[in-house]
């Protein structure tokens, strides 16, 4: 048998399949229940997590979502601002040395300029300065 044949023998397993909403709600029933995980449910009758995810948004099942609780108590809250804060302070300074440094690149070119040098980088081999 050749590799084409074998190959068009499982096209059919590609196609789409299409579940009533009973066999859907009984999913979402068993899920509901505890009795099988998403992983379980999706071995079991061969349908991927997501699938159960889609039909748990179609079905506005929200006590079945996946939840993130956040713990925080009065000093992580406060050492969360510290935290902002500190980054707000480093992303200024940031600012302010990039402006010096685009400031200082300026100098550069126009002292290059008034001394007679093609470009920057001639001027610091000129003056022994690491480019």
């Amino acid at each position: 048998m050749s590799t084409q044949t074998k190959v068009d023998m499982y096209k059919n397993d590609l196609s789409a399949r299409r579940y009533s909403d009973a066999f859907k709600l009984k999913i979402l029933d068993e899920f509901s229940k505890g009795k099988y995980s998403k992983r379980d449910l999706s071995r079991l009758y061969g349908i991927r997590a997501s699938t159960i995810n889609d039909w748990i948004k179609k079905f506005d099942r929200k006590d079945l979502m996946n939840t993130r609780i956040i713990v925080e108590n009065a000093d992580e809250i406060s050492r969360l601002k510290l935290l902002q804060k500190e980054i707000e302070q480093l992303k200024k300074l940031l600012l302010k040395k990039d402006l010096e440094m685009l400031a200082n690149d300026s100098y550069l070119e126009v002292a290059a300029e008034k001394l007679g040098f093609k470009n920057v980088a001639e001027l610091k081999k000129n003056l022994n300065i690491k480019p």
